[in-house]
């Protein structure tokens, strides 16, 4: 069970940062798209930061904005997805993007995110079928 959830992990760890480097591609700044050619560790690690925020911080980011979400539909998870990533550029050296651009970018990021859970859970149903 441990080695399965730490490979799930894995697998989300990298395509964040699969993600987080498409986002800054088509939407960071001059200085964040030179840092593309200079390393992809960066973008590792800006992934793992990501992972680790995403798995610790947004939930409490979520309970404490549950009434914007209820009062705006759920659209204000579009704005919490975006302060992750925005949060997460932040801690990352040489990743730059406008709040504005991290929205859209947490826009892409929940979608891989939703691609890799709905594909696990397929995966999961299929084991218990056998």
């Amino acid at each position: 069970m441990m080695k399965q959830q730490f490979a799930v992990f894995v697998l989300r760890w990298i395509l964040n940062s699969f993600g987080l480097w498409i986002a800054v591609r088509l939407l960071g700044t001059d200085i964040a798209t030179e840092a593309i050619d200079a390393s992809y560790g960066i973008f590792l690690l800006a992934g793992f930061i990501f992972s680790i925020l995403n798995s610790i911080v947004r939930p409490l980011i979520v309970i404490l904005s549950l009434p914007a979400i209820l009062l705006t539909l759920g659209l204000f998870v579009f704005i919490v997805n975006g302060f992750m990533v925005w949060l997460t550029l932040q801690m990352t050296p040489q990743l730059e993007m406008t709040f504005l651009n991290s929205i859209f970018a947490g826009m892409l990021l929940s979608l891989i995110n939703y691609i890799v859970s709905a594909a696990l859970e397929l995966k999961a149903l299929e084991k218990e079928e056998r």
